[in-house]
């Protein structure tokens, strides 16, 4: 059995021997144990010593030194004690401010060293007439500072036990989360920021999850007494337990927000822009062109909802910057809307400049100009566009795009258009998918959604988690400017803030004042942009002003057209004959193209020959002869000699063509389908392959441009490519 010894030079020791405890020293030293008991007890007790210390001697030395100083004299004396009290109050006042806290904690030392303040002032001044050694003073002095000194040692014990700076405070949100039934969501650092905004986190206990106080946003809302959409709860997407609210309880912007000019003109495209403000009072800064991606932009919201203010704030800004070039489109208003602006735009199509088939030939013409800007920045060695390339930033602006509709076109340029530095925005009432294609909605990666009629429209633009948290813009028209916006390099955590645009109507003479001031900084459209447009691009219908085209006080003059259409005469080509026969032709034509040419080709004589009136003599001898039948010996005694005209060389063939061709871009007609060259085919002598043929060497060229549904754009003419 293991015995119990003793140890002279350690002391006491545990039960020894295989089972025993481990060894238990008390550490030895000059004063053995009872020395070593006193010092763990002294440090133990030494934090709790100052109140004791204080309270024990600084009341009767002060009490005596001021009741030396001042207490001989009743005068002094008096003077003296008014002096103090009010002193006092100050003190308290001071202590009272400096103290504050929001949880009970902190509220609770605030009571204390306010009190403690105010009842040591108060017997100072009482010690300066009486003396700190008399009755009751002294009586006041020994009671007053065990107490004192003893309530900061309970507060110093209570410290150690909890975090003064959490925040466990039940009443406010937290007594507002119990009374709707979120008992079990602790409601942490609630805090206004002093301009109608309460943010705060709250933390779901088990059995409760983020979502679960999402769906009570609208309880909340009703608590307060505050429009649905001022309260949102997001999630954190670093821990899925813990959310983040926010509550609008004033509404800052009711009175609208004033448009801020650019600081300066001339300013490059990767320059903030300021577009509004949020809810908090902060400023609603955009950047497209500097974030890490450039995201499309979709802006939608009911008539009135603010769009049209939130484009022109917009716009504004960049129509005075360098290196940038404006297209917009805008079949709905137009001049309504931009016509201030107009002189800014490097091309602007509208109901009365250029009209659809000009918004047509925009679109068209883009993919053409992404290529040619993608192999530009290839060429510097850049991945996307930036201010060093020699490229202009372009900003593709479509006002309701449900009126242009070429959504393949438009998706087309969503999907290429971002790394060469072109910004596309689309604006819409509703973008639901009879109105947008929904890959074209699935590449606007940037959103400004204002007023919509329901709150399900909203997910066509905003991301879920957007919506989730209670960001629903569902005021239809009520609340113009007013909006929620994501992308355009606006950090995650502000999408669920409200924003109101900056008020535009009133400062349009300004805005224009500004615009044509600008144009001593603006920069035409770089060249290889330009020259991919085509001609689209040379004889659009309006013409902005920039550096190189400074505004004057009278209409600038037209551009001039193309009016000359090469003879075939005159034509020199310098390509090898033709030896392809036509039954090569047709082996490299699709049957049912060719059948369907053979159908229309029908059609056409059939019409023709509907014309024609019914043969006064159908008993002649030569009814029985037909257009097509050689008729030179059907009457020999006729002067009449019919020749069989020769087939036209490869060289007048291809002039024919290209004549054509010239003669529509010359005349402003620049998109044709195969079908509508089957008159020049046949004047050439050709057959439905050739024609392919050639008009895919003019599609290598850069002569046309062909899309998927067998639309030809001519892109420039074909004599300016000979």
């Amino acid at each position: 059995m293991p015995r119990r010894t003793r140890d002279n030079a350690s002391g006491l020791r545990g039960w020894d021997g295989q089972n025993g405890y481990a060894l238990a020293t008390l550490p030895g030293g000059q004063g053995g144990v009872l020395s070593t008991i006193g010092s763990h007890i002294a440090a133990k007790a030494a934090p709790y010593l100052p109140p004791w210390v204080g309270a024990a001697v600084l009341p009767p030395v002060a009490g005596w030194g001021v009741h030396e100083m001042w207490g001989n004299s009743a005068l002094s004396a008096g003077l003296a004690s008014a002096g103090m009290g009010a002193g006092g109050v100050v003190l308290s006042a001071v202590t009272w401010a400096v103290a504050g806290g929001t949880n009970k904690f902190r509220r609770y030392r605030r009571a204390q060293a306010t009190t403690s303040v105010a009842a040591g002032m108060g017997w100072l001044t009482c010690a300066v007439s009486a003396g700190p050694f008399g009755h009751p003073m002294a009586d006041l002095w020994l009671l007053g500072a065990g107490l004192f000194a003893a309530s900061w040692n309970v507060r110093q014990l209570m410290r150690n036990a909890h975090d003064e700076t959490e925040e466990t405070d039940k009443g406010g949100l937290g007594k507002l989360a119990e009374a709707i039934g979120l008992e079990k969501v602790q409601v942490k650092h609630a805090k206004g920021n002093g301009k109608g905004m309460v943010t705060a986190e709250v933390w779901p206990q088990p059995g409760m999850t983020v979502e679960d106080v999402q769906s009570a946003a609208p309880k909340i809302a009703s608590a307060l007494q505050v429009p649905p959409s001022a309260i949102t709860v997001g999630r954190d997407p670093d821990n899925a337990g813990r959310g983040t609210f926010s509550a609008r309880v004033a509404d800052l912007l009711k009175d609208g927000v004033p448009f801020q000019p650019p600081s300066e003109l001339g300013l490059l495209p990767t320059e903030p822009i300021p577009a509004g403000l949020y809810a908090d009072g902060e400023v609603w800064w955009i950047n497209p062109f500097l974030a890490e991606i450039l995201q499309h932009l979709l802006v939608m919201g009911v008539t009135g909802s603010g769009k049209s203010e939130f484009a022109r704030a917009v716009l504004a800004h960049l129509l005075t910057r360098r290196q940038m070039s404006v297209w917009l489109i805008d079949l709905s208003k137009g001049a309504q809307t931009i016509g201030h602006m107009e002189e800014g735009f490097d091309w602007l199509v509208t109901r009365k400049k250029g009209g659809t088939k000009e918004a047509k030939a925009m679109l068209r013409c883009l993919p053409g100009v992404i290529a040619a800007r993608g192999d530009e920045l290839a060429q510097e060695g850049l991945d996307q566009w930036t201010p060093a390339s020699k490229l202009n930033a372009m900003l593709v602006w479509i006002e309701e795009a449900a009126d242009v509709a070429d959504f393949d076109v438009i998706s087309k340029i969503a999907r290429t258009a971002r790394s060469v530095g072109m910004w596309l925005v689309i604006s819409l009432q509703r973008a639901t998918w009879k109105n947008l294609d929904t890959d074209v909605r699935a590449n606007l990666q940037a959103a400004a959604c204002f007023g919509v009629d329901e709150a399900s429209d909203a997910a066509f633009c905003l991301p879920d988690r957007v919506t989730e948290s209670g960001a629903i813009p569902d005021w239809g028209s009520d609340r113009p400017g007013y909006a929620y916006a994501t992308g355009m390099g606006i950090p995650s955590k502000r999408w669920t803030t409200e924003v109101r645009g900056s008020l535009t109507k009133t400062v349009r003479d300004q805005i224009r004042d500004m615009i044509l001031a600008a144009a001593a900084y603006r920069d035409p459209l770089d060249e290889i942009s330009a020259r991919a447009a085509g001609l689209a691009y040379e004889q659009r219908t309006h013409h902005g002003t920039n550096r190189t085209n400074a505004p004057t006080d009278t209409p600038a003059a037209a551009p001039a057209r193309l009016h000359t259409v090469p003879s075939p005469e005159l034509e020199d080509w310098d390509e090898p004959e033709d030896t392809m026969d036509d039954t090569d032709d047709m082996d490299a034509v699709d049957p049912a193209a060719e059948e369907a040419a053979a159908m229309e080709l029908q059609d056409v004589y059939e019409e023709v020959m509907g014309h024609i009136p019914a043969d006064p003599e159908p008993d002649a001898g030569y009814a029985r002869l037909r257009l097509e039948d050689d008729v030179p010996d059907a009457d020999p005694d006729t002067p009449l000699a019919f020749e069989q005209q020769d087939r036209p060389s490869t060289e007048e063939a291809r002039a024919i063509l290209y004549g054509q061709i010239d003669q529509w871009a010359a005349s402003d007609r620049l998109a044709f389908e195969t079908g509508d060259l089957i008159p020049v085919a046949v004047a050439a002598g050709r057959k439905r392959g050739w024609l392919h043929k050639e008009l895919n060497e003019l599609v290598r060229q850069g002569v046309l441009r062909h899309d998927a549904h067998g639309e030809y754009t001519i892109v420039r003419p074909v004599a300016d490519a000979a």
